[in-house]
């Protein structure tokens, strides 16, 4: 499997990967524009301009869109993050012309029918109706907004209801033309693709756009922590729990990585063993570590019954105290063939595939071989990693998000002087 790369002279980029064997691909166009690069009065818009995409074109309906791909038994979707929205086909290998047409004609040729606007408005303000309704989904918001508080990094993706409700179609072709130029975009494609054949396509769709006026450079993020509590009578509080961690391109992501998989990552490690298995506080429990362009989280959840969750909380605290202190050599080398096992089954899928070169070339700017990859986990130490979880238990920035039952739990200051002491 090889990787190539090319960029059109208007800053357009395309990334292909063959994957020999294949019938299908995997082919979508990722824009390096995302919910942290909106302004506070267009919170919610990147989300909305993604639903609008499959509204209809100059050319094709709503009902058209969908029926192109779904017609040749393909499969068509988006979806915004904090830092980038992705647009992707997965199709039958003779269909990938089509699928590029068409995703190329829901970015480049909109039409933002104001009919279709506020049908979709209707949608979207289900969409944040049902988020709040669902404990597990909300939380990771709520912990996102104190960890970073007053800044676009902490606020919703899908935006409050009042800016949803009042969104223009102004304000949609507004976002697109602030951030979609040929710059911010990237077509990756993989599977059983051919990287010339894309590279025509995409010029002929693509060459002629033009440049857009470079994005103001988005906020840097500033770790602030604290805490959010929210009474309901639920069935269970649902607690969460972030640590500030590396960036993305930070040589210490890794060491981050391991030591949140041995945390939390598995069935094996310390916090599914002692909380679940050894003192039946909860159903399920993890840590995993995250990444942005400037900061990055660790994040811990669990529910569990109102009158628990003081216990659970303070034993969340042991655990990482003792991990610090007392990780093995065995759990280091377990969660690192986790993470390179679960890296390198992935990328059995062109999905996966066509996600990480996206990834990567937002990152890097170019795309790492699996073996460079690796060697980054290999190289994570013991010393490493206890290194990496003595700082975040001991001095780096926290912020705990709880809903439900939760006057049984403690403070995020007792916590914090359970992990010092």
């Amino acid at each position: 499997m090889s990787v190539q790369l090319h960029t059109l002279p208007n800053g357009f980029r395309i990334a292909t990967e063959n994957m020999p064997g294949l019938k299908s691909a995997s082919v979508g166009i990722w824009v390096m524009a995302g919910g942290r690069h909106e302004r506070i009065e267009q919170n919610g818009v990147a989300h909305f301009l993604e639903h609008m995409a499959f509204k209809g074109t100059q050319s094709r309906s709503a009902l058209q869109i969908a029926e192109a791909i779904e017609d040749v038994g393909g499969y068509i979707n988006a979806y915004t993050s904090r830092e980038m929205t992705a647009y992707y086909a997965r199709v039958l290998e003779d269909d990938v012309p089509l699928a590029i047409d068409v995703i190329g004609d829901i970015l480049l040729n909109p039409v933002f029918d104001p009919e279709e606007i506020e049908v979709e408005r209707g949608v979207i303000l289900q969409e944040i109706g049902q988020a709040l309704d669902t404990p597990d989904d909300i939380i990771f918001d709520w912990l996102q907004e104190v960890a970073y508080p007053d800044q676009p990094l902490g606020r919703t993706i899908l935006g409050p209801s009042e800016r949803v409700g009042a969104f223009s179609r102004e304000d949609l072709a507004g976002f697109v033309a602030e951030h979609y130029g040929p710059a911010q975009m990237v077509l990756c494609a993989a599977g059983a693709v051919d990287h010339d054949a894309i590279c025509k396509m995409a010029e002929n769709l693509f060459g002629g756009l033009a440049p857009v006026k470079a994005p103001a450079l988005i906020q840097p993020a500033r770790f602030q922590g604290g805490e959010r509590r929210e009474d309901k009578a639920l069935e269970q509080v649902h607690f969460a729990l972030a640590f500030e961690g590396p960036n993305y391109r930070a040589d210490e992501i890794f060491a981050a990585q391991v030591y949140a998989n041995a945390l939390g990552g598995g069935m094996s490690s310390r916090l599914f063993q002692e909380v679940r298995e050894n003192r039946g506080l909860c159903y399920s429990i993890f840590a995993q570590a995250g990444a942005y362009e400037d900061t990055g989280l660790m994040t811990i959840y669990a529910g569990t019954a109102g009158e628990q969750i003081g216990e659970l909380a303070t034993v969340t605290a042991d655990v990482m105290k003792r991990a610090a202190d007392e990780m093995t050599e065995a759990e280091v080398t377990r969660a690192k063939v986790q993470m390179k096992a679960g890296m390198l089954m992935g990328l059995e899928s062109p999905s996966h595939r066509a996600e990480r070169l996206a990834r990567m070339l937002s990152i890097w700017g170019r795309v790492p071989t699996i073996d460079e990859a690796v060697e980054k986990i290999d190289g994570v130490t013991l010393a490493h990693v206890r290194a990496h979880g003595e700082v975040t238990a001991s001095t780096a920035g926290a912020a705990m998000a709880l809903y439900g039952p939760a006057d049984n739990a403690p403070t995020l200051e007792e916590l914090q002087a359970r992990l010092a002491a």
